[in-house]
């Protein structure tokens, strides 16, 4: 997905004119190392998301006391569907050797988009699936994602350090070297507009940092 910077940068002025109290908010929020990122924003970003070849259409994203809700139609295995959840992000570890993230799903559906008759469809029909544990589900997926390092329940952990493209980036584990000591991710947070990147930061490393920065 390549973005439009002009058209970036007008749909942030029109957020901005219609919501003039978020500059002094999101200062507010700076000097507590706590970021929010307006769903509205996050709403521009799929729409644009969903041009890309075969990227998820029609999204739907919306914020509540304690969860992302995410829908939107896909093509899961030749199966046109509409899926939606809530997404709770439980734990973030980042450091040069994981790039781990713990999130909860609930109230999944799935909703069929016309006729089929693939197996997943059939599943979908019957009421077989039960949505209620998808890490159950994925625990015994047949050429499980190597991003997905734990199932369980309601619970999935990625790794996005398993994928090739950012194990063997030398300018992500460069920043991820020089970043992690000092700043790490507290927790990820929403309300009914926002979702919340809340940070802590370790200043006694920043030997460490400055090592890494200068040391290759």
């Amino acid at each position: 997905m390549r973005l439009d910077p002009r058209a970036a940068a007008k749909a942030a002025l029109g957020y901005l004119k219609r919501n003039p109290d978020e500059l002094l908010t999101a200062a507010t929020n700076a000097a507590k190392l706590r970021f929010g990122v307006p769903t509205a924003a996050l709403r521009w970003l799929a729409d644009q998301a969903s041009n890309a070849p075969k990227a998820p259409q029609d999204i739907e994203l919306a914020t509540s006391n304690d969860s992302l809700r995410v829908s939107a139609a896909i093509d899961a295995m030749g199966t046109p569907i509409r899926a939606s959840a809530s997404i709770r992000i439980d734990e973030i570890r980042l450091n040069t050797d994981e790039l781990r993230v713990s999130i909860r799903l609930a109230d999944i559906k799935l909703m069929l988009l016309g006729e089929s008759d693939t197996p997943l469809a059939l599943l979908i029909k019957s009421g077989a699936l039960d949505l209620s544990r998808p890490g159950n589900l994925l625990k015994y997926l047949p050429k499980r994602p190597p991003v997905i390092v734990e199932a369980d329940g309601d619970r999935v952990v990625l790794d996005f350090m398993r994928m090739p493209a950012i194990a063997n980036n030398s300018a992500i584990k460069k920043a991820l070297d020089v970043i992690t000591p000092v700043l790490g991710i507290r927790a990820i947070e929403t309300d009914s507009s926002h979702v919340y990147v809340a940070l802590e930061a370790a200043p006694w490393r920043a030997s460490e940092s400055l090592q890494a920065l200068i040391g290759s």
